[in-house]
This record gives structure tokens, sequence and C-alpha cells, in this order.
């Protein structure tokens, strides 16, 4: 399926791995410009030429007629502090694609965090994404067309006991976007939803994994054996199946895919709705 955005300007944050490389593989493949972010130079100019070479491919493949000197830009920033969106921000003018992300806090004991605990995670994982809508969200609307995404945490629809912090921070993303989703934009082109990981592959899974084997007094392996053994899938997720829903999602036919959470978890949720 043609997604109908070659040639568009994406930023993705926290590029480097995990599932927002994930969202910047599958854009690439689809012939997008990339602006990446992420914390460290060295893993993220890896990605970058990892991409660089999925988009000579698209290029290759889509001949004369497809878009030319396709681009990725690295930008090594903190994408929780106002100078490294700032960064981001300036390394191009306009994004017609959005996919905000940043790494989850702590697991714990609610006993044991404070309020700089507190807003350490609501600064990355409720105020950032805020911001970067409030940079980018009215530039799409006058050009017609724009896709932001979240990726936020299937915790937000089935709460994990010892993830409070996330829980309570991407919960008020999740409020707030269901509002900001509904103001009009999708009038103007613009579409905004969130994408609600499920126990993917990645290094917080594996983090979140050795913080409950301490707690209980268990293996690593044990707890992934067991969790697995739970799962409908009997397997985790893989960064590159976000990244294609992620994709589908930024594309021309999802217009009227808006304001939602869409869970990818293979199955785990309990629920019918």
């Amino acid at each position: 399926m043609n997604l109908g955005i070659a040639g568009k300007w994406a930023m993705v944050c926290g590029a480097s791995k995990g599932l927002g490389f994930g969202c910047a593989q599958a854009l690439a493949r689809e012939g997008v410009n990339l602006v990446i972010g992420a914390r460290t130079a060295g893993p993220l100019n890896e990605a970058a030429a990892k991409l660089v070479a999925l988009q000579q491919a698209y290029m290759q493949a889509a001949g004369p007629d497809g878009p030319k000197n396709l681009q990725v830009l690295p930008v090594a920033s903190d994408v929780t502090t106002a100078e490294g969106r700032a960064a981001l921000l300036a390394a191009h003018p306009a994004f017609d694609i959005v996919v905000t992300n940043a790494g989850g806090p702590p697991p714990g004991d609610f006993r044991q965090w404070d309020r700089d605990s507190w807003l350490r995670a609501i600064d990355a994982n409720m105020l950032t994404p805020i911001e970067l809508i409030k940079s980018t969200v009215d530039g799409m609307a006058a050009r017609g067309f724009g896709r932001i995404v979240n990726i936020t945490s299937s915790a937000v629809k089935s709460p994990i006991d010892i993830l409070g912090l996330s829980n309570g921070a991407r919960s008020g993303l999740t409020g707030f976007v269901a509002g900001l989703a509904r103001s009009g934009l999708a009038a103007q082109g613009v579409t905004i939803n969130n994408i609600l990981p499920g126990t993917f592959d990645t290094d917080r899974i594996a983090g979140n994994f050795a913080a409950q084997a301490a707690r209980t007094g268990k293996t690593t392996a044990e707890i992934r054996e067991a969790r697995l053994a739970e799962h409908p899938a009997k397997r985790l997720g893989r960064p590159e199946e976000f990244g294609a829903l992620c994709a589908f999602v930024c594309s021309q036919h999802a217009g009227y895919i808006n304001g939602q959470n869409l869970l990818i978890d293979g199955g785990s949720y309990p629920g019918t709705f």
C-alpha cells in the first residue's frame, strides 16, 4: 500500500533504538524525510545511517517520478528539556508528522516517590509532548495536513502497579489529547492519536523485568518466561510491528482516525472494550 506521505517531513523522538527507531524505520521506507532525536550521539548517528539506506532504497524503487534527495537529520538532544526541543524544532522549518516519545519513568513503590519524582515524570511524559504539539500543530493546520502520534503505554488502559509515575503522567497526556483532537483540527487535516504499546522487545521492558525480579527474588529469565506464558501471542512484540502501525496512522489513508488510543499488545489486554 502506498501511504501517500513520500517527501513529507517527520520528527521522531527517541529514535536511536526501540519503538522510536521502529517508527523512523517505517517512515523511511515510505520515503519520508526525517529529523530524529535521542540523547546520545553515537547510537543516533548509527540509526541515521540505517535510515538513509532505507530512503535510498525507496528512491531507487520509486524511479524518476519519486521524491529526490531525501534527508535524515540526527539531532542529539534531550527532548524533555526546552533546549532539546528547540534543537529538534530548529532542524527543519516545518513538520508534517511528529512522533513524540520519551523514556518512561522508573518503576517502584509510590511511597518512595517525592514531589520531584512526580514533576520529572510529568515533564517527560506529559508536558514534553504537549510542548511539541503546541510548536507544530498550527503550522500543520495552515498547510492542511498533519499527523501527531504520541507513544504512550498500555498501562494507560491497564495500569501496572509498579509503574505509577508512568500511569499518572501518561494518563494526563491522554486526557489532554482527547480534548485537543476534538477541537476542530481534524477539519483542517490534522489528526492526533496515541499508540499504546504492550510488551515489546526493548530496553524498557528488559528494565521492567529486572525490577520485578529484584522485587520478587526471582531471576529476570523467570519473570520473562512467566510473562510470556500468560501472553496470548507467547512472545514479545517487535519494534518494526509497532512502526508499521505508526506509519499507517501517519498516512493519507488515516485522516478519519483521530483522538484514539490504539492498543498494540498482542491481545494481552483482557477486556472487551
